[in-house]
């Protein structure tokens, strides 16, 4: 039973008294009065900014002040709606809204963008200030994200995520006055920028459309399946099951991978797929891998290659762990590679099958274009589209998504297990290596072990299991500032593991950037225990999936053999920024 929280005092809210019971700052005691007042730059995830000065209140002998940064205190007048606050608010939305290029109907991020909620909730129709001269340049070279210049109205979500989340600080703001602006070191494009890792997290928190995934790749896929003498292959990452219904007003959480893969029918591709096939060959992989260290006694602790993000951090901001990186691809570029080996086993050639991955992730972009990728300068995937992105596509399409029966993935790279598609929780990948760990070294008791400490939503977790006469740590982490935390922790000797799960978004590829936009932790709660459920419905571990169980007679030799290691491992390299 959850525990009554102690009353502190009461504040006076439009003659309304309300509780103190732990609140911040007075924005969320008005709230909780049932006030919904209006803010921009305040986020739930991040540190208190007060820039936008659209959540004014008046607090009686204090005056009108940002609510974001006002503690409640006990005795406290406060006034939320009155003509002088309401001028205010509007005068200061019309000023961000004269801050740049805000064209609603030639925007990607149209629908979805708070300033545009904003104007239309507080029925903003005419801006009566002249506009600063706009930065018209677009920074569009990175395969993961664009920025436009002319959108920003400088909230600062995406520096303070960038500093206080991930640990990075790849952009900040520079230079003064009308020349303000985000930008990252020397001001180079982003994708130019050593300390981008490609997250995206600084577009999943971005209120309008001045920083949003690469879309680029659409119109090429679009060209490829009306392309007579090309064949198209798509598969989905299992987060993007649970997020794509959102956009089409389905119930947030609930696996819509059924409509997907009718829907992905309907726009023409050739083969649908499931990457969570390919999640579990990853487990196969990787935890054979695992297995190999621990008994060999090198390289531990081992850590995840799943999120490229983490991949490129490790390159760059730690490369002494880079021998600690399974050398197992991720799921996504383990699936390519195995598509366009199958394609040429029926008769095929390799460069006339397409391969497309939907991912939840921005950074899956920037993986696909890794030089380690190619073959004879033919890539393994050849077009990556966020989970927004398919929804573009289905609407552009005129796809009625949310009436489409369901359908089935085309066998045998649509058949999978739970063990695969909790990959795409914070938890999920190390969850699934153990559920086969265990199965391999000490069947009798493989079910008995319960995970529940390495699920849900703390940032770190830790859990040590006794496996035949082995016994494992393991811990998973999530957000790359956590990760950073641990790293330091292990070369100090402070901490001792065999195994890390590293995940750059909190909360896992649930909350990637490709993502259907969200605030604060409940809606990746729902997404996450989407997956879990449908887990419940399948297979439990990744060796009963016979899809995989049968590529490895048919194409690959054995798990670990050289021929899985040509197609399914990879190598990494240092690229940590030299003086």
């Amino acid at each position: 039973m959850q525990e009554e929280k102690k009353e502190q005092g009461f504040v006076t809210i439009e003659g309304k008294r309300v509780a103190i019971q732990g609140e911040k700052s007075l924005l969320e005691l008005v709230r909780k009065a049932g006030f919904n007042i209006v803010t921009f730059c305040y986020h739930p995830e991040l540190a208190v900014y007060g820039a936008c000065r659209l959540c004014l209140v008046e607090i009686e002998g204090m005056g009108i002040l940002a609510s974001c940064t006002v503690a409640p205190k006990d005795g406290m007048k406060v006034r939320v709606n009155s003509d002088e606050i309401r001028k205010l608010r509007r005068i200061n939305l019309e000023l961000l809204l004269s801050s740049g290029n805000h064209d609603c109907t030639l925007c990607s991020k149209s629908n979805n963008c708070k300033l545009q909620k904003l104007a239309k909730d507080m029925d903003v129709t005419e801006i009566r200030f002249k506009s600063k001269k706009l930065d018209s340049h677009k920074d569009a070279i990175s395969p993961a994200l664009v920025r436009d210049h002319s959108k920003c109205i400088l909230c600062g979500n995406c520096v303070r995520i960038c500093n206080e989340v991930q640990g990075i600080g790849a952009i900040d703001f520079a230079f003064r006055g009308f020349k303000s602006k985000i930008a990252t070191a020397f001001n180079k494009e982003l994708g130019e920028s050593h300390e981008c890792v490609a997250c995206g997290q600084c577009a999943r928190v971005c209120p309008t459309g001045a920083l949003m995934p690469n879309s680029s790749e659409i119109e090429e896929v679009f060209k490829a399946i009306n392309n007579p003498n090309k064949k198209v292959a798509v598969h989905i990452a299992p987060a993007v099951r649970v997020g794509l219904g959102e956009i089409f007003g389905l119930k947030p959480g609930e696996p819509v991978d059924g409509k997907i893969a009718a829907a992905l029918r309907m726009l023409g591709f050739d083969y649908v797929y499931d990457t969570a096939f390919a999640a579990d060959l990853t487990i196969l992989e990787e935890a054979t891998e695992f297995l190999g260290r621990v008994k060999k006694g090198t390289n531990l602790p081992q850590l995840t290659s799943c999120c490229p993000a983490w991949v490129n951090y490790v390159e760059k901001f730690a490369p002494e762990f880079i021998p600690n990186l399974s050398s197992a691809r991720s799921p996504m570029q383990m699936m390519g590679p195995v598509l366009k080996a199958d394609f040429e086993q029926r008769g095929g050639k390799r460069e006339d099958l397409v391969v497309v991955a939907v991912m939840p992730c921005s950074a899956k972009k920037s993986e696909a274009k890794r030089g380690e990728f190619y073959v004879n300068g033919n890539p393994d995937t050849d077009h990556v589209v966020t989970t927004v992105g398919l929804a573009r596509m289905i609407k552009e399409a005129g796809i009625d998504f949310a009436n489409l029966e369901n359908e089935w993935f085309d066998m045998p790279f649509g058949t999978k297990t739970g063990a695969g598609v909790i990959f795409g929780a914070s938890g999920g990948v190390m969850e699934a290596a153990l559920r086969y760990a265990l199965a391999e070294l000490d069947p009798e008791n493989a079910r008995s072990v319960k995970f529940t400490s390495l699920r849900g939503f703390d940032v770190f977790k830790e859990k040590t299991i006794k496996i035949g006469d082995l016994e494992i740590k393991v811990a998973v982490v999530s957000g790359l500032k956590n990760a950073r935390k641990l790293l330091d922790e292990i070369k100090e000797g402070k901490k001792h593991y065999h195994f890390i799960e590293v995940m750059s978004c909190q909360g896992g590829c649930v909350a990637g950037a490709g993502q259907p936009q969200f605030e604060g932790w409940a809606l990746r709660k729902t997404r996450a225990e989407g997956l879990y459920q449908e887990d419940t419905e399948l297979a439990y571990k990744s060796q009963d999936n016979s899809g995989v169980q049968a590529l490895y007679g048919r194409i690959l030799d054995k798990i670990g053999g050289p021929v899985a290691h040509e197609l399914l491992h990879t190598h990494y390299k240092s690229k940590k920024y030299q003086d």
